[in-house]
């Protein structure tokens, strides 16, 4: 691999926004700690800005983007705030303890938002955009404005709006595609225009977020640091609202692989790539799939005879990149009943787990009785087991046993105990079909409201003693949840899946109705602004 060119004129700055855009992501919604979790890890990883959250929304979102202010070590803190001024101080209030600190604040920009989501004529906007950013600059020296809907917006009413942005103290300028609707070269014309025909434009660095609604998130987003944008907006995974925001792992690695056509260079660490990706997905429940591009399963593997027959004569026949640039590991320890507790442990360090001694032994225990079950126990199939420990650490309903009676002649019956707060419960239910026995049950023990929208089965490895994975998406007052258990018995994966997603909705209730209230809001309002 060409190393990267080092000089600062070529660095692209990488703005991650997985707990803001990424959360907005219907049912990707994470826990306090989860939040804190993952910003400690883009933190450690090299992201330069890290946009916390939206601290107007709700309580919760205010005290997560508070605390990781006070955490973060080496990133700018950043919030998001729309143009009214009770949402910017809010913002600079939540990010005030951070060591270095920005507001992003945006205003819609194009004809069809103006009209009909703002409701106001264009010199309005341009009047807001002036008082929004100063209002911001008076909290802060570093201040982002995005045009949202930018890439539907008439060029000459843009470049007015950025003019003006920046000359009222805006040090960051970002041109979204909102809706995910254009193409590299239509975004590699816009930033290059308005770069040239803003005369301040050289005051500012200019930033590109997209949207990935006609899969060219990743493709515009390079485009438009190829017209001189020199900061992306992206996410882990690339989670986000609708198809989601450009992957920030497709985007590093696209730079770092071909440098010799995009000569451009970022700080993230590479390797920490697949713990990341690995993280996002256990906090939100959003599995990567299998064919995604730097970090999903297949990423690095080779059915194909041909494809193993040309890697085993030279890897570069069929890899453009070294797994381990990305942590993955090439080498692998076939994990079995007799593998002991040191092999299991490395197994996990190989994976990019790190767990406390507790969670260690809890997991261990549970791999034992799985090799137990199995012939042969993959990879994946630790990546599930511990996924589930780490999901289920604070659970406050735990299963504890399920007995299933199926078949022709019926009727399905399923006996159940459960742990809730640490009291026992048990119950026996009848259902048509065993998995509906299986959710009467829970039901009976748990009264809830919960409306299940999806329930969806697969096998995490080959064979039929394969583990079953189980998703399962709960919906309750219009906000949903997704959660996901794992079991060689697929009906007690069920019961793992609709317990682990029940957990979720308990947690937001305990939070209060208030927060329930601002939360909803956020959801309701359009706070994205790419």
């Amino acid at each position: 691999m060409i190393a990267p060119a080092q000089s600062e004129k070529d660095r692209v700055v990488i703005f991650d926004t997985t707990l803001r855009d990424g959360e907005q992501c219907p049912g990707a919604t994470m826990t306090h700690e989860e939040k804190l979790e993952v910003a400690a890890l883009l933190d450690e990883m090299g992201v330069d800005i890290i946009e916390a959250g939206f601290p107007i929304a709700s309580e919760g979102d205010f005290a997560a983007v508070n605390e990781i202010a006070k955490r973060t070590k080496n990133a700018v803190v950043c919030g998001l705030a729309r143009a009214a001024f009770n949402d910017i101080d809010r913002c600079a209030e939540a990010i005030k303890p951070a060591k270095r600190r920005r507001i992003h604040t945006f205003l819609s920009t194009s004809p069809v938002h103006m009209k009909y989501k703002l409701q106001k004529e264009p010199h309005q906007v341009y009047e807001m955009v002036i008082a929004q950013v100063t209002r911001a600059r008076g909290h802060t020296d570093d201040v982002e404005w995005s045009s949202e809907d930018g890439t539907r917006t008439e060029h000459d009413f843009l470049c007015r709006c950025v003019e003006a942005a920046i000359k009222a103290g805006a040090t960051t300028i970002n041109i979204p595609d909102t809706v995910g609707y254009s193409t590299p070269e239509e975004y590699f014309g816009l930033i290059k225009m308005v770069r040239e025909r803003v005369p301040n434009s050289d005051q500012a660095r200019f930033s590109v977020h997209c949207h990935d609604d006609l899969g060219m998130a990743v493709a515009n987003s390079l485009a438009g640091v190829r017209a001189g944008a020199r900061q992306i907006e992206c996410t882990i995974n690339g989670i986000g609202e609708r198809a989601g925001n450009a992957a920030l792992e497709e985007v590093v690695m696209a730079m770092r692989v071909r440098n010799d056509a995009m000569p451009y260079w970022t700080g993230i660490n590479a390797k920490m790539l697949t713990r990341a990706s690995k993280l996002v997905a256990a906090v939100t429940s959003f599995p990567v799939q299998y064919n995604k591009a730097i970090v999903g399963r297949n990423a690095f593997a080779h059915e194909s005879g041909i494809h193993q027959d040309g890697m085993l004569k030279h890897t570069q026949t069929y890899e453009i990149m070294l797994p381990e640039d990305v942590g993955v590991k090439q080498t692998s320890l076939v994990m079995g009943k007799h593998s002991g507790r040191h092999a299991f442990v490395h197994k996990l360090e190989e994976l990019g787990y790190r767990l406390g001694d507790n969670q260690l032994e809890e997991a261990f225990v549970r791999f034992k009785a799985l090799a137990d079950r199995k012939k042969h126990v993959y990879d994946e199939d630790i990546e599930a087991l511990v996924d589930e420990e780490i999901a289920t650490a604070q659970d406050r309903i735990k299963l504890v046993s399920l007995s299933v009676i199926a078949g022709t002649r019926g009727p399905q019956r399923a006996t159940m105990k459960l742990d809730i707060d640490g009291k026992s419960l048990l119950e026996e239910c009848e259902g048509n079909g065993p998995v509906d026995a299986i959710f009467n049950c829970i039901k009976a023990m748990v009264p809830h409201e919960a409306v299940l929208e999806l329930y969806q089965v697969h096998a995490v490895t080959e064979g039929t003693d394969a583990q079953a994975e189980v998703s399962v998406r709960l919906s309750e007052h219009g906000r949903a949840v997704t959660a996901k258990g794992a079991d060689p018995d697929t009906l007690v994966a069920s019961a793992k899946a609709y317990i682990a997603a029940l957990n979720k909705l308990t947690a937001r209730r305990s939070r209060g109705a208030s927060d329930a209230i601002a939360v909803g809001e956020r959801r309701i309002h359009s706070t994205d602004v790419g």
